[in-house]
């Protein structure tokens, strides 16, 4: 009989124990969950959720400079035909590409060319050559006018390099001149090279890479319409001499 007494007494110690600690939790949660509420009323009292939360605004960008001055050489009777160029499949996209180092390529998120790299290429370069002077038509690759002469080509590399002393903009381009009126297929491929320019970032922002690709495009594009010139003289020459 003490023993049951003993054991009962011992029970009813233990629940004691237990409502009391069934209690401090009770509070616990309670204070845990007035912390909470009241962090959610800061919250929404700093926060206007009527309004929408704006998102990063994209920025696009351009090539942009002046086209070069007619020149004073004797322009050329040859209507030439500047196809849309093709890509390399890494830049054949609006999207900035930039390296920071070997094999790796990613691209900006807010940031944007307005135009795919192989219509920014071509059309530049067909409004520099009609602009110099030195030919007498450059057609648009839409254009339904007779050519003579077709140049088309590829851009091989259109990105931003990124170095720890500076940035710099890499424009590379292949291109192919050939003669329309050519009979035999291995005489219609006039001039066939690949171009490379790599020029400084004034600063080390996606406007800055703008502007050196457009140094870059410039002197490519100058490169291109002399040798174009060149090899289309030479050309003419030979055929009258031979004639």
């Amino acid at each position: 009989m003490a023993n049951n007494r003993d054991s009962n007494s011992i029970r009813m110690g233990e629940d004691k124990m237990s409502q009391r600690r069934y209690g401090r939790l009770q509070k616990n949660h309670g204070a845990v969950c007035i912390l909470f509420l009241c962090f959610c009323l800061f919250i929404s009292g700093c926060v206007n959720f009527r309004e929408p939360i704006e998102a990063e605004k994209t920025t696009f960008y351009t090539l942009e400079y002046d086209p070069p001055a007619p020149s004073h050489l004797q322009s050329l009777s040859a209507a030439i035909r500047v196809k849309r160029f093709g890509v390399a499949p890494t830049y054949d996209t609006k999207r900035i590409i930039y390296r920071e180092g070997a094999f790796e390529r990613d691209a900006y998120v807010y940031h944007r060319w307005r135009d795919n790299p192989g219509e920014l290429v071509s059309f530049f370069l067909s409004r520099d050559m009609r602009e110099s002077g030195l030919f007498e038509a450059v057609l648009s690759h839409h254009s339904r006018v007779p050519a003579s002469h077709i140049l088309e080509g590829r851009v091989d590399e259109f990105f931003e390099s990124d170095a720890r002393d500076g940035w710099e903009a890499v424009l590379s381009v292949s291109i192919v001149l050939t003669a329309v009126e050519q009979v035999e297929v291995g005489k219609r491929s006039l001039l066939q090279k690949s171009y490379q320019r790599r020029a400084p970032c004034r600063g080390r922002t996606p406007k800055a890479l703008a502007e050196a690709m457009s140094h870059a495009m410039s002197e490519v594009s100058s490169e291109i319409t002399r040798e174009t010139y060149s090899f289309l003289k030479q050309n003419r020459d030979e055929t009258s001499q031979n004639h």
